[in-house]
């Protein structure tokens, strides 16, 4: 049995958030991913919204749920209407769900200012509204909005409401820090001032405009609540939702409150980037558990702590969340941080190796010129080699010239490029035209070495960022160009520095296309092992 059930709402109130839309096929694909992480509602959003989330409800049924419930949302009947009339419940219904969740008033200003009606007609709304669904539908949820607000201004009303919604059957109650701006010491006195007062089963439902979501959801389930609401990654009005991905791991790994299984939360990582993903957003490499910096380790103090034992500088093992460690490489690198990056490319290093002191030194250097490693680690797996006497040449530039030209005002200029490289003492010219002047010296440097390195064909330029480096010199300041490249396999990002942004993108272009020769040949030796291997095998037998 679970401890805490968790109501995902990342396709209402996650939809509400600035530059996220999702379609209908997105939201199908949220909710197939939210059933496999074992998440046991997942709410829809309101049918009468839009034709979308209409047709979503009746697209849904022909998805296999298992256990996990589909809720419709919606509002307590208009203060005009009879249940039975009223069109907003009567679209909950149509939706044809298991569960409906019903938000209503639970703070005083709101009942005055926003419905302009008496505090015991909020009470009969929330009342017969409730019990007009739930003698309709399975499970009844009554979201109490602004609950903790409520309670502050007036706890004798705002406990009223919450009777009113036990009164009518409710299965649940949620209290709702609608505005999030309430604090745990809030939430818990709030939660205490109920007990004797409401028998029905508790939810919490928190934004996170005070940055305490998850420490204001953390706090109601120590009092005792056993439902919590939030969205993947936070996303949500304003300042988002509790961030279901930091909940999970909380509740489950500090607190031994189950909410899915082992097995589901090690998939968390890959839910939270396949949101990012469909909302077409970067995803947030600081947040935490799930973030690619969550577990990385920049300074060569902590490198050296966690090449002993992990536990000096993680607070839980990276993998049961479905990440891993990662070990940064800069100018606060020690020489942990080298022997560590090292082990990952299959080299073995010791600290007291002379080659790892100049590495080191190489990198502060370089770092002080403006290079940056951290997104670029084929070019310092390229470092490495470089001072281990192992980087080969595969090619002698003998020169190059990039021309833009603008012929009319109204047409996009033209950017040609033109270069001579020498292999193995054989002369090759190219020229290549592009988009840019980058592109147009990548394609040219490509074409004259494919004739030589067939493999050059699958390389593909993915993404290529420049950031001045010193501002204040306006147009003569130095620039760091980094590319991220990638062939059939995987990607790997290269940098240049240099005060020509021409001259910055040749050398980040030169450790790309290097690296991509490296890799194909390290892997050839690799595959020759094998077969020599299996030679040897045959042979004995």
């Amino acid at each position: 049995m679970k401890d805490v059930l968790i109501y995902d709402t990342t396709l209402r109130d996650g939809c509400q958030a600035e530059d996220i839309s999702f379609t209908l096929q997105d939201k199908l694909r949220i909710t197939e991913k939210l059933i496999e992480l074992g998440i046991d509602y997942v709410e829809g959003g309101y049918p009468g919204s839009n034709p979308r989330d209409a047709d979503f409800f009746r697209q849904v049924k022909k998805l296999k749920l298992k256990k996990t419930k589909i809720a419709a949302f919606g509002t307590t009947r208009r203060p005009s209407s009879k249940p039975s009339q009223d069109l907003n419940l009567k679209v909950l219904l149509d939706a044809d769900t298991p569960v409906i969740t019903l938000v209503g008033k639970s703070w005083d200003l709101h009942v005055r200012d926003d419905l302009r009606i008496s505090k015991k007609a909020n009470l009969e709304i929330i009342t017969d509204s409730v019990a007009y669904m739930k003698s309709r539908v399975d499970e009844v949820i009554f979201d109490a909005e602004h609950f903790f607000d409520g309670y502050r201004s007036n706890p004798e009303y705002a406990i009223e409401c919450l009777r009113a919604a036990q009164e009518g059957g409710a299965d649940w109650i949620v209290l709702c820090d609608t505005n999030g701006g309430r604090l745990p010491s809030d939430i818990r006195a709030a939660i205490t001032a109920l007990a004797g007062e409401i028998t029905t089963p508790l939810g919490i439902h928190c934004h996170n405009d005070g940055e305490l979501a998850v420490a204001n959801t953390m706090a109601a389930v120590e009092m005792g609540v056993r439902q919590v609401q939030g969205t993947i990654n936070g996303f949500g009005e304003r300042c988002g939702n509790l961030n279901l991905c930091s909940l999970i791991p909380n509740l489950q790994l500090k607190m031994g409150k189950k909410c899915i299984d082992p097995e589901q939360l090690k998939r968390v990582r890959e839910v939270s980037h396949y949101f990012y993903e469909l909302a077409n957003i970067q995803p947030n490499k600081h947040q935490p558990y799930v973030g690619d910096s969550a577990f990385a380790h920049k300074g060569g103090l902590h490198v050296s702590g966690i090449l002993k034992n992990r536990e000096t500088y993680e607070h839980i093992d990276p993998e049961l969340v479905g990440n891993r460690q990662r070990v940064l490489v800069s100018d606060l690198a020690g020489r942990s941080n080298i022997v560590y990056k090292a082990e990952e490319y299959g080299i073995e290093l010791k600290n007291d190796d002379h080659a790892v002191q100049e590495i080191l030194s190489r990198i502060k250097d370089l770092e002080s010129q403006g290079y940056e490693f951290e997104a670029a680690e084929a070019s310092f797996e390229l470092l490495i080699q470089e001072a281990l006497g192992r980087r080969k040449k595969n090619f002698r530039l003998v020169g190059f010239r990039v021309i833009d030209e603008k012929r009319k005002e109204n047409e996009p200029p033209i950017s040609e490029a033109t270069i001579m490289v020498e292999v193995d003492g054989v002369l090759e010219h190219a020229a290549a035209m592009g988009n840019g002047p980058v592109n147009a010296l990548d394609m040219a440097l490509r074409k004259a070495l494919t004739k030589f390195y067939p493999s050059l064909k699958e390389v593909e330029l993915l993404d290529y960022k420049v950031r001045v480096l010193s501002s204040g010199e306006g147009t003569a300041a130095s620039v760091r160009v980094l590319i991220e490249s990638g062939d059939k396999k995987e990607q790997w990002g290269t940098v240049g520095v240099s005060h020509n942004v021409i001259e910055a993108s040749w050398q980040a272009v030169v450790d790309s296309i290097d690296y991509k020769l490296y890799k194909d040949a390290k892997e050839a030796r690799s595959k020759g092992a094998e077969r020599q291997g299996v030679k040897a095998e045959v042979s004995g037998a």
